[in-house]
């Protein structure tokens, strides 16, 4: 299987995440991650969707459906174009006096911050590509992770690409 970044611009209404998701799902696609978010124009949603696909023919069938969904602006493969790509982890650690100094030299190693404190554990964030977030989730299992939750990708491209419209 083949992981693809798309950006999906769509019209800022109810019910739009759930048609495009619905729509990929449909089709038997998976969806690794998906987020979705206000843009600088208010009337506009960003979905960022990372699809997993057996071949980028697959991928095509997936952008031509969506494309035909009426409160799509534009789709763009951010898989195929230069681009920043990065993802928020939050994760819950158990942490005790005998540990905690080992924790925190991973959480600086990582440039990761601390956000949360408690006796018995310790919440860390960081935010980075997802080779560096799978790289402090398995040296953090030593420790015992407790809870981890994860965003999924986001990305921007990097420079101004052609505005078309669908």
């Amino acid at each position: 299987m083949k992981k693809f970044l798309l950006a999906v611009l769509v019209d800022n209404k109810p019910g739009v995440l759930t048609h495009v998701s619905g729509l990929i799902s449909r089709r038997a696609f998976n969806i690794e991650s998906i987020s979705a978010g206000y843009t600088e124009e208010a009337e506009v949603t960003r979905i960022n969707i990372v699809v997993s696909v057996e071949s980028e023919r697959e991928l095509e069938q997936v952008v031509n459906q969506l494309s035909k969904l009426i409160d799509v602006i534009k789709i763009v493969n951010l898989s195929k174009v230069e681009s920043i790509k990065r993802e928020l982890v939050m994760i819950k650690v158990r942490a005790n006096r005998n540990n905690r100094a080992d924790i925190i030299n991973v959480v600086n190693i990582f440039r990761a911050k601390i956000v949360d404190v408690g006796p018995e554990d310790v919440v860390i964030e960081l935010t980075g590509e997802q080779g560096k977030i799978d790289a402090i989730c398995e040296v953090l299992s030593e420790y015992e992770i407790i809870e981890i939750a994860r965003t999924g990708a986001i990305a921007l491209s990097r420079g101004l690409l052609p505005v078309k419209k669908m």
